[in-house]
């Protein structure tokens, strides 16, 4: 910043050399401060495999340098521990996300990504998916619990469902919903697979498999229970297609 103020060094190639700063080595970990400016999303940390300890001091480093760092898949013992180190952390108990920072007002300009639960067994993935997409500054509508076991359900939501710009179905069992809703609408579908489902559902396995082999077109399919992925994938497309200001 010193070289572009003194004119010394061209403004663009000193964003390059930001985007490629030495991350933080922890020992334990290699934290990574300029994430968010090479990928335009805060640094997200997965806790589950993690100690409380660990993920209490890596997001110690992150906060020091970012205004909003998460971790994901995150227990109330990784959240006890952060709560000690960072007062002002959040967690979003049922998406399982912890937060440090505000997140970000919606952007009026995008329009709206829907998550929907085939099932209420569902909603700790969908949480997952729509919390992060609203960290990326997404204005998210929740339509859960109408799955095709009571198809009415989902289509009292038919208007909704048209004026949304990206359409992230979360179901398990069969997974059967993802190819309903992609019949129903012209917004792109993620459908994500849960282990929600009796022992032939294989932990999620059987969903994905139908997901992945969807009749209706414009259907994709992340991992199973990966919420994140989904939500996070969301916001790209949306926030790629906003409008331009004449």
């Amino acid at each position: 910043m010193e070289g572009v103020r003194a004119g010394e060094i061209n403004p663009d190639d000193a964003c390059e050399r930001l985007r490629a700063l030495p991350f933080e080595d922890l020992g334990f970990a290699k934290v990574d401060h300029h994430r968010a400016l090479r990928r335009g999303f805060p640094e997200t940390v997965l806790a589950e495999p993690k100690t409380p300890a660990q993920v209490a001091s890596i997001l110690t480093a992150l906060s020091q340098q970012s205004p909003l760092v998460i971790a994901s898949r995150a227990s109330a013992e990784h959240f006890a521990a952060v709560r000690q180190a960072i007062p002002e952390a959040v967690y979003h108990e049922q998406a399982r996300i912890i937060r440090v920072g505000e997140i970000p007002e919606p952007d009026a300009d995008l329009p709206p990504v829907a998550v929907v639960t085939a099932g209420t067994a569902d909603i700790t993935v969908a949480e997952e998916a729509a919390i992060t997409a609203e960290i990326a500054g997404c204005r998210v509508e929740r339509i859960y619990d109408v799955g095709v076991a009571g198809i009415h359900r989902l289509l009292s939501h038919a208007e909704q469902l048209q004026r949304a710009s990206v359409i992230v179905v979360v179901a398990g069992m069969e997974g059967a919903l993802a190819s309903v809703v992609g019949g129903l609408v012209e917004a792109p579908v993620i459908a994500v697979p849960t282990s929600v489902g009796y022992g032939a559902a294989f932990e999620g396995l059987a969903a994905l498999l139908g997901m992945l082999n969807s009749c209706a077109s414009g259907v994709v399919v992340v991992n199973i229970d990966n919420g994140f992925g989904a939500g996070r994938f969301a916001a790209k497309i949306v926030r790629r297609c906003k409008p331009t200001r004449s």
